[in-house]
């Protein structure tokens, strides 16, 4: 008769130096908590708060207990009409700063990435603006288009081309002027994104490319792009959102003048609870501020992955 063997599995190894012990459920949430109660504490909670206050009267100064009113302050906010003038207006400063500020940062990281003498001094200079504070960068351009005495309207005098003019407080330049400020704060972090990308591209599809008699900007379209695209997509998107949210440095160079020209929606939520004291009012506004910013987003990355998975 056949004999019937009993299969018996080996026993597990113990835990070595070669072999790390996999953290349990429990194990993993201890683990996680440090860096995850910061977050909920810092981000989340304050979020979840102002949902709710949007939905009540909360008021400064006032004695009486604040209510809880639902939908009122949304029913307000889509009548006014000023808080959607600055909504357009921060959608034109949005695309007007993050649009130049990848093309001029995608040059400028094209050029540092070539053998250069001093780059090293080139890749310095060009992080400087990434390392001044905000309120800095806002006075020091506020001197730059001073009126009487900025090097920009001396240099026009000098080179004959008018007396100048008040940049910042002119109805049809300070927009402008502005972005313009923008774009140059912002273009460092922007750089050192794309130079990193553009790092990480394998030389070798470069000279086999340059072998095959591909010109520059046809290795730029069939080998750099590519590689960079998702680099590129990334620090779109967070420029995008970062320049929706802009705040200090449009506040130190116009406070949102002049006649509300520069008035963004951060700007007009801040003046709402702070200068006339409706909390509840302004922050209804920064929840249509996160869910209109939030659509956007999504169609902008929807429409990049798409345009990425056709080519």
């Amino acid at each position: 008769m056949t004999q019937l063997t009993e299969v018996r599995r080996p026993a597990p190894r113990a835990p070595g130096p070669d072999r790390p012990r996999r953290a349990t459920g429990h194990g993993a949430w201890f683990l996680v908590l440090p860096a995850l109660l910061p977050i909920l504490v810092l981000s989340v909670g304050p979020l979840l708060y102002g949902v709710l206050l949007a939905f009540t009267d909360a008021q400064s100064g006032r004695t009486e207990p604040t209510r809880w009113i639902g939908t009122l302050n949304f029913q307000d906010l889509m009548r006014d009409t000023l808080f959607w003038e600055s909504f357009r207006i921060g959608l034109l400063w949005a695309v007007g700063v993050t649009v130049p500020q990848f093309l001029l940062a995608l040059g400028l990281a094209l050029l540092l990435d070539q053998k250069l003498r001093l780059r090293w001094l080139a890749r310095a200079l060009a992080i400087v603006p990434w390392a001044m504070p905000e309120v800095v960068v806002g006075i020091m351009w506020r001197l730059v288009y001073n009126p009487d005495a900025g090097i920009l309207n001396e240099t026009l005098r000098d080179l004959g081309l008018g007396d100048g003019r008040d940049w910042l407080s002119g109805l049809g330049t300070a927009l402008p002027a502005v972005i313009v400020v923008g774009v140059w704060a912002g273009m460092p972090q922007t750089t050192v994104a794309l130079l990193a990308g553009l790092q990480n591209t394998p030389r070798e599809l470069h000279e086999a490319a340059a072998v095959d008699g591909a010109g520059p900007w046809r290795r730029f379209r069939t080998v750099t792009w590519p590689a960079l695209r998702p680099v590129a997509l990334a620090i779109t998107a967070l420029n995008l959102i970062w320049n929706v949210n802009a705040f200090a440095l449009v506040y130190v160079l116009t406070s949102g003048g002049p006649g509300g020209r520069t008035r963004l929606p951060m700007l007009f939520a801040y003046e709402e609870a702070f200068r006339y004291g409706q909390f509840g009012y302004a922050a209804a506004m920064g929840c249509v501020m996160v869910a209109v910013i939030s659509v956007l987003l999504a169609v902008f990355l929807a429409g990049r992955l798409r345009g990425g998975e056709r080519t």
